[in-house]
């Protein structure tokens, strides 16, 4: 029930803006212990095998603070009378659904009334690619993609681990999560102290990336003019050649239920970078294609929401 009414509060509020200008946001104040252990501990002179071992060492640490601190919630909040209307409100902070909805439209939004200086910043604010040199197509992709990644990475991820191991369980995924964000990258600096993060944030979302890519595929069934078996084909045959072994999943099956053309290259900080494209439809897309696939997204999140509400009922049945 918890995940559930989490789902609710956090698809309709999100998550204040006022609480994170006073009070910072759970996943900030994860992201200021890993950075304070990458500076501490991931020393340049030290050998690759030392940094692997300490950014190991990072990690768990990461992990047990977390669940330490989520564990000491959930028993203290479990002694007051109304403690599960406060573990809602903190389990809803650990959802992304309308924050990411919100920032994906407002990439749509620029286009049609900012032009693409608007669009390509309000697209750099939620990808890590370079975004200078972007057109109207290439945002719109880049705004596409990021909501089917973020789909399964901060929306059915976390619900996910929620509705299965309560608030722990969704903080240790955020936290795994978050690692992966800030260090798990293939740079000179955290090759070797991110590989942990980054190998166990694979697995941890290899439930929930095709999990999504099956909400996609459910949503395409209420959405005009969208294919759920295209999605399903697409998924199967494209997700597999992504870089990320879960990232394809949502991003094929979102490009094929709407027959739209996503992937292929792209720049990082000046590099150019050849990744596999996902679909083999329409890549000239723009702003109203943005908003058909927020309401696929839309629909796949319904459907998240409906089957944990079943859960919720079998869980209190039993």
């Amino acid at each position: 029930m918890i995940a559930f009414l989490a789902a609710v509060i956090e698809r309709l509020a999100g998550y204040p803006q006022g609480l994170v200008d006073r009070i910072g946001h759970p996943v900030m104040w994860i992201g200021s212990l890993i950075g304070f252990l990458d500076t501490r501990l991931n020393r340049p002179e030290k050998s690759f095998e030392i940094r692997k071992i300490r950014g190991i060492l990072a990690l768990a640490i990461v992990i047990l603070v977390t669940l330490i601190v989520a564990l000491g919630i959930s028993e203290l909040l479990d002694l007051l009378p109304f403690g599960w209307v406060i573990e809602v409100l903190i389990a809803s902070s650990l959802l992304a659904q309308k924050g990411l909805r919100d920032a994906v439209m407002g990439v749509a939004d620029a286009l049609r009334s900012d032009g693409l200086d608007g669009a390509r910043h309000a697209v750099g604010q939620i990808v890590g690619r370079d975004t200078a040199g972007l057109d109207e197509a290439e945002i719109s992709r880049a705004a596409i993609e990021t909501l089917a990644e973020n789909a399964s990475d901060g929306v059915i991820a976390p619900l996910l681990y929620l509705a299965l191991f309560g608030l722990p369980g969704a903080a240790v995924y955020k936290a795994i999560n978050t690692c992966d964000s800030m260090i798990g990258h293939r740079s000179e600096r955290h090759e070797a102290f991110g590989w942990a993060a980054a190998k166990l944030d694979d697995i941890v979302n290899i439930i929930p990336a095709r999990l999504t890519a099956l909400l996609f595929a459910g949503g395409a069934r209420f959405l005009d003019g969208a294919d759920p078996q295209a999605a399903l084909r697409t998924a199967q045959r494209d997700a597999q050649h992504h870089a990320s072994p879960n990232a394809g999943w949502p991003e094929a099956a979102l490009a094929g239920a709407l027959d739209f053309g996503l992937g292929g290259p792209r720049s990082y900080r000046g590099e150019r970078v050849d990744l596999p494209g996902m679909g083999d439809g329409r890549r000239a897309l723009g702003a109203d294609d943005i908003a058909t696939a927020i309401s696929l997204y839309d629909r796949a999140m319904l459907l998240a929401l409906g089957g944990v509400a079943v859960w919720a009922l079998l869980r209190w049945m039993l």
